[in-house]
Order: C-alpha cells, then structure tokens, then sequence
C-alpha cells in the first residue's frame, strides 16, 4: 500500500512549519465524526494533540438522569468515533510520520 497525495481522508488545514494541523473525516462523512491533528515542535520535543467534539443525544437521558449523573460524578461521559478505510487509515499513520519529521526539521538551528 501506498501514500496517496492527496491523501483519502486528510485534509491539511494549517501549517506554519513548527506546527501543522490536520482534519480527519470519517468514511461514512458524518462532520460530527471528524477530528483535528495538531503535530507541533517545541525546543524539546513534538507533540501530536487530538480535538473531537462531542455532541450530547440530550434526549437520550431524561432532565433528571443527567442531573444525577452531574451531581453524583461531576460529568457526562460521551464518546465519538471515527471510521476510516484501509487507505485511509494507511495515510492517517504515514501523515502522522512524516508531519513530525517535517515540524522536527523545521526546529533544527539552521547554519
């Protein structure tokens, strides 16, 4: 298998050399599934932070479990997914490679 430029699924949407952003759609296109890659590098090492936001299915819960759930454990638990082919998820894991060597490189003192 093989990067694909442009990549299936991986949108870059930033990129100001120490830090490059990144959306990830879900195959079934659902932009409640999408999430944001920040790979970025500092004087002392990259980091990759992932951003997904969760919406409620308020409706799910009556008025009062919610409350409860508030009152007892100081937050409502909620998940999300995201559903990526082959393709995708081989781009997904060689994006992530080759943007933290890009940010590392970018950090390098240049002579």
């Amino acid at each position: 298998m093989k990067l694909q430029k442009p990549a299936e699924g991986i949108l870059k949407s930033r990129d100001w050399g120490d830090t490059k952003v990144y959306k990830i759609t879900c195959d079934c296109q659902q932009p409640d599934h999408e999430h944001n890659v920040w790979i970025e590098a500092d004087e002392c090492n990259v980091s990759v932070n992932t951003y997904v936001t969760v919406k409620t299915n308020f409706w799910s819960m009556t008025r009062w479990n919610h409350i409860w759930k508030l009152l007892t454990k100081g937050y409502i638990d909620f998940e999300t997914t995201i559903s990526m082919t082959e393709q995708q998820a081989f781009n997904y894991a060689e994006t992530l490679k080759s943007a933290s060597e890009d940010v590392k490189e970018f950090r390098k003192p240049r002579k």
